[in-house]
């Protein structure tokens, strides 16, 4: 197996970036730039997907406690009323 050739950082950076002068990399650039020489394609799409799944049981979960507040604002509003 060979390995890929490394290339600096600024290299990398500054092949995202226009060619309009000296630009800062963004943080999400400075960290697709690392992610690029640390992971293989494959195992940057697992940890993409893992992380949409974090974010999506997230939504669930607050679309969860809210459901509960609103079933319990209703017990309570009945409750008083019989």
């Amino acid at each position: 197996m060979q390995i890929a050739p490394v290339r600096p950082i600024t290299e990398v950076v500054a092949a995202a970036t226009p060619r309009t002068g000296m630009v800062l990399p963004s943080v999400s650039t400075a960290l697709r730039a690392v992610e690029s020489l640390l992971l293989s394609g494959g195992q940057r799409t697992a940890r993409r997907n893992a992380w949409t799944a974090v974010l999506e049981d997230r939504r669930r979960a607050k679309d969860r406690v809210e459901a509960e507040h609103v079933l319990e604002a209703v017990s309570e509003a009945t409750s008083h009323a019989t």
